[in-house]
């Protein structure tokens, strides 16, 4: 596998994993000195940290799943990578993609001898403040990837 296919990869664990609402398979991709930067801001460092953090939320909220989809990889030298990714969510017991939580998603990988991990993992909002145009074009591309 090359190595953009193997950084790709690493983001779809990353995904599955929070679809299935899998803490500690999701902390796992990260760096032992790893961030998470979520949605609303809060920062976690460390794996241990990103699990505390992600245990209760998957044990008391009812999380949408994710439909992504890759923009770009980026490489800056031989063991350190960028992936640009969108996404949105479709809340449980609903069929579509609520625009309202579009975002970007934006990872710094590092190769280590046991594959591509995380180093940073940022979740920012997408809506385009003042642009409904940019929200609606976003959420459509993502429609595309509705099964």
């Amino acid at each position: 596998m090359g190595k953009e296919a193997a950084i790709k990869e690493t983001y779809e664990h990353l995904i599955k994993a929070w679809n299935n609402r899998d803490a500690e398979k999701m902390s796992s991709l990260f760096t032992e000195s790893g961030e998470s930067i979520g949605f609303d801001g809060s920062t976690s460092k460390g794996r241990e940290e990103i699990l505390s953090h992600l245990k209760p939320i998957f044990r008391d909220h009812p999380t949408a799943p994710f439909v992504n989809k890759v923009k770009e990889v980026k490489f800056i030298g031989d063991q350190t990578a960028i992936l640009r990714a969108i996404a949105g969510m479709i809340p449980p017991g609903e069929s579509d993609i609520k625009p309202e939580v579009n975002t970007h998603h934006t990872l710094v990988l590092e190769h280590k001898e046991d594959g591509w991990k995380i180093e940073l993992f940022q979740n920012t909002p997408a809506q385009f403040h003042g642009r409904p145009e940019l929200v609606e074009e976003m959420t459509n591309e993502l429609r595309k990837l509705i099964r």
